[in-house]
């Protein structure tokens, strides 16, 4: 998570390494998860790489009691999975009603759980200027509270709440459309293909709304007062459309989406950021 989240913000301490891609053409690879991950230990030691952990968890806890409770508050009737091509025929209207079900529960687990989210980016993200200014989870809202008010602790919340959105309605929409029309009931394995087509499409839909992750991000800690959320790292956003339009300019809405074999950006000329 750690070296993620440093790549997304654009921190690349090491180097990169002439490799070859599939096509035999030299290309500059950055440093892999593992590379990455060893010079964090050798910086911060093992400890280092469990930066922002607790909020984190936290966050995490927050998420699913919260959609367990909206879950239990409002009830949704007829939630059984439809298993074959007739059924799924007919299914539309239930699969929009599921799925505004799931985006309502959504919703309001990503606004409980974002403070704490806010808190884990910034404990991590100190690790590029080597700060100490948000050293746990009390004193880090309290900080936030001071010097940012309220407003503070759901900087980047639009982009992630998007994201989810716009992932839940394609995820599932794409799903049902492709069980319906693509999938043969004559067809053996028919029930297995369709058991698999929402993760599947998961995959494919997470890559697409990628970006709205990355923004959100960034903007948690965005003009912060951390070395990494301010120039030359990156400049101080007026809004996350303005960090979006940014990203978009220099080719790196997708920076830090992968971890394995990440290609170093070819230097860009002077961008507008208006």
């Amino acid at each position: 998570l750690l070296m993620k989240f440093l790549s997304q913000v654009g921190h690349e301490p090491l180097p990169p390494t002439i490799g070859r891609n599939v096509l035999g053409r030299k290309v500059l690879y950055l440093p892999g998860f593992f590379t990455y991950a060893r010079h964090i230990v050798e910086v911060d030691g093992k400890r280092g790489l469990f930066r922002g952990l607790t909020p984190r968890l936290i966050s995490s806890t927050l998420s699913t009691i919260t959609r367990g409770s909206v879950k239990k508050a409002f009830p949704l009737e007829d939630m059984e999975h439809v298993s074959n091509k007739d059924d799924v025929k007919t299914s539309l209207r239930k699969v929009v009603k599921e799925t505004s079900h799931e985006m309502m529960m959504q919703c309001v687990s990503r606004v409980v759980s974002h403070p704490l989210h806010v808190i884990s980016m910034r404990c991590m993200v100190q690790f590029v200027g080597r700060e100490v200014k948000y050293s746990g989870v009390f004193s880090a809202i309290g900080r936030i509270f001071k010097e940012e008010g309220i407003l503070g602790f759901f900087v980047g919340l639009v982009p992630h709440i998007l994201g989810d959105v716009i992932f839940l309605w394609c995820c599932n929409l794409l799903a049902h459309f492709i069980n319906t029309y693509a999938v043969d009931d004559n067809f053996s394995q028919a029930s297995v293909i369709r058991s698999y087509t929402k993760f599947v499409m998961g995959i494919a839909v997470s890559m697409l709304t990628y970006p709205f992750l990355l923004v959100g991000d960034l903007m948690a800690v965005n003009n912060c007062g951390l070395r990494a959320g301010l120039p030359p790292y990156a400049p101080a956003f007026a809004s996350w459309i303005h960090c979006w339009r940014y990203l978009s300019a220099q080719g790196q809405l997708f920076r830090g989406s992968s971890l394995l074999f990440r290609r170093a950006p070819i230097p860009a000329a002077s961008f507008p950021i208006d």
